[in-house]
Parts: C-alpha cells; sequence; structure tokens
C-alpha cells in the first residue's frame, strides 16, 4: 500500500489557511471558532512585540531619560533657585521642571512607534502578515492598541517615578509640592496619555510611508523642527498656528510646550487626538489599497 507525500506545514500556510476558511461563507461555524478573530490577531501582535530586543531596549531609554534628566534639571534649577530674578522665580514651576526629561522620551516612543510598522515592511514580515489576516484592518488595530497601551504604562510609570524624585530633589531647596498640588496630578497622568498618542502617530506615520528612513525623518520634522521655525513667522501668525502644532499640543498636558501661547491642557490633548485620528484613518485606508 502506498501513500501520498505529504507537503510540510510551515507557520505561514497554517495561518493562511485559518484565515481562508474565515473568510470562506459559514467557515467560523465549520471550524468550531477557529479563524482570524480580532482577540486572536492581538494575541499575534502582542507576542511579536514581545518576541523584539528593539521595543524593550527602546522603552527603557525613554523610561531611563524621563527619571533620569528630571533629576538632573530639578537639581540645576533648584540650586539655581537662589541667583534667580524675580522674573524667572515668578514662573518657577516645580511640576514641569521635574517631568523636563519628557520632551527626549518623546522623541524614542514616537521613533518606536513609526518602526513597529516600518520594520515589518524592512524585513518583508508584513507580507506574511498580511496573508494571515487578509482583511488587514485588524492588524493595524492591533498594532494601534498595543503601542498605546505600552507607551501609556510605561511612560506613566517613569513619569510618576521622575516626579517623585524630581520633588524629593526640590525639596532640599524648598521648593518641592507633592502630587496633590495644583496639576501635579494632572501632568503626570497626562504626560502617560500624551506620549502614547505620540506613539500612535509615530505608528501612523510609519503606516503611510512603509521606510524607515522616511517615517523618522518625517516624525522629527513634525515634532521637533517645525515648532522652533515657527519663530521666524510674524508675531501674529505664530501666536495663531503655534499652539495647534502637535508637539505643543502633546506639552499644553504637561509643561513642555515651545509656543508663548499655549492650549488649555485638555484641549491641547484633544488637538493631538485629532491628528492621531486623522492619520490612523489615512493609515487605515492605504493599508487596505495598497499591495505589501
Amino acid at each position: 500500500m502506498s501513500t501520498s507525500p505529504t507537503a510540510p506545514l510551515t507557520p505561514t500556510t497554517s495561518t493562511t489557511s485559518v484565515a481562508s476558511v474565515d473568510a470562506a461563507p459559514g467557515g467560523r461555524g465549520a471550524t468550531a471558532g477557529v479563524g482570524v478573530t480580532q482577540a486572536r490577531v492581538l494575541r499575534a501582535e502582542w507576542t511579536k512585540f514581545r518576541s523584539l530586543r528593539s521595543p524593550l531596549i527602546t522603552l527603557l531609554i525613554a523610561s531611563g531619560l524621563i527619571v533620569g534628566l528630571g533629576a538632573l534639571i530639578s537639581a540645576l534649577r533648584g540650586g539655581a533657585y537662589d541667583t534667580m530674578t524675580a522674573a524667572e522665580r515668578a514662573t518657577f514651576d516645580p511640576i514641569a521642571i521635574s517631568l523636563g526629561g519628557l520632551t527626549f522620551a518623546e522623541l524614542a516612543i514616537g521613533v518606536l512607534g513609526v518602526l513597529l510598522m516600518t520594520g515589518e515592511y524592512a524585513t518583508g514580515m508584513i507580507r506574511a502578515t498580511l496573508t494571515a489576516v487578509p482583511r488587514r484592518l485588524p492588524v493595524l488595530w492591533a498594532k494601534v492598541t498595543i503601542t498605546f497601551v505600552v507607551a501609556f504604562v510605561v511612560t506613566l510609570v517613569a513619569t510618576l517615578a521622575a516626579f517623585l524624585l524630581g520633588q524629593a530633589i526640590l525639596n532640599g531647596h524648598g521648593l518641592g509640592v507633592g502630587l496633590g498640588a495644583d496639576g501635579a496630578l494632572r501632568s503626570v497622568v497626562g504626560a502617560g496619555l500624551a506620549i502614547a498618542v505620540v506613539a500612535v502617530i509615530g505608528l501612523a506615520i510609519g503606516t503611510l510611508l512603509r521606510n524607515t528612513a522616511a517615517g523618522i525623518s518625517t516624525f522629527v520634522a513634525v515634532f521637533f523642527v517645525v515648532p522652533p521655525l515657527m519663530s521666524l513667522l510674524p508675531d501674529s501668525w505664530n501666536s495663531a498656528i503655534s499652539p495647534y502644532l502637535p508637539s505643543n499640543a502633546a506639552g499644553a498636558l504637561f509643561g513642555s510646550s515651545m509656543s508663548e501661547e499655549t492650549l488649555a491642557p485638555w484641549t491641547g490633548f484633544a488637538v493631538l487626538c485629532g491628528y492621531a485620528v486623522v492619520l490612523v484613518a489615512a493609515a487605515a485606508w492605504q493599508l487596505r489599497r495598497r499591495d505589501a
């Protein structure tokens, strides 16, 4: 009795078969629930995220920047308080000072968002991913969810540590405040929310451009090059436009805006979320219509 050879089963053919069955009419019922669902895609993307070194390293760097630079700036500004002018003392903000490292962490986590998508295009893994999930959009929703949640949790923990350490240092000069001070808790939680949305914006930019160099260059230009250049515009233009730039809208939540005219904290967050929604929608539209 002869047996016909059986082709080896690879992870790609397995996930593709599951996706095909799920897409077929009645496939979900025929396979007793085995198929492509948003929950399964989310688990797969989470496994992929945890298996990479670069996200962990980037998050550790971002956390170190938040805590380390916050402590350094607190020590320097606290030590210089006695030599400050009356005007400088009037604008001394112990909360913003202890969170001074957030701007640099914003760069690190935003670039991580870009890399989470462009890295798959660079390695070609995106083809296998989209073959396994032919509807495509569940992949984007899973990446957005993981990016936002991880960035929020990591930034929140690091920001709280930076605030507590910074205030302990400032207390040595009689300048520290507690978490119950006006605006303190909002700044700590708001920083986590704002940086998480910035990470999602980076992910959307990476999805749209599909190229690491182009994605990072665009992100850096929008968040760190354009805001200082606004000072070259007439004052009326600068005052009208600068508060609505993504970086300044994010900074309104934790006191790092580069604009003299600053939006109210939650107004700034709403503007930042608006940018994220528009970019993610554009990324979703493109992902559905362009080949990998």
